[in-house]
């Protein structure tokens, strides 16, 4: 079990420390920040990620060991450039860069770091509505000696 995880399993237990939250955009447009739990690898969207909203632009305190993405557009109304940060709260109150996007597809493009970051493992991939001919053959084309 990954100390995050360990964690989030000991909520009553968990060390806060008074974190500034940064802003990654501008005051005009959104800015949002969450504290990360879950993936919910099904989805593409900002939608993917379980957690807590939290305050941006001051301070805030938060679990120390914990997942932070801040999200923020600058630019003009007409055409906002987003942009997103992934952060772990340290123990020290100190944030530590874990991933950065830009862009429409900021939520995918983090999606996997943010995995990795709170020690999540992805399933394996279903091969069972394949017939077993064709993952054979497949084998068979990868120098693998198969048998039945």
């Amino acid at each position: 079990m990954t100390a995050r995880g360990l964690l989030s399993d000991r909520m009553d237990e968990q060390v806060l420390v008074a974190v500034e939250v940064p802003f990654v955009g501008d005051e005009r447009h959104k800015n949002w920040a969450k504290v990360v739990d879950s993936v919910d690898t099904t989805k593409s969207s900002g939608w993917a990620y379980d957690g807590s909203f939290v305050a941006v632009g001051g301070i805030q305190d938060l679990p120390a060991g914990s997942l932070l993405l801040v999200y923020g557009e600058r630019g003009s109304r007409a055409n906002p450039q987003i942009a997103a940060k992934v952060y772990t709260v340290n123990s020290d109150a100190t944030l530590s860069l874990e991933a950065e996007a830009k862009g429409k597809a900021w939520a995918r493009t983090l999606r996997d770091p943010i995995e990795a970051a709170l020690g999540m493992e992805r399933s394996p991939y279903d091969l069972s509505h394949l017939p077993d001919e064709m993952l054979a053959e497949e084998l068979r084309s990868r120098g693998w000696e198969v048998s039945k």
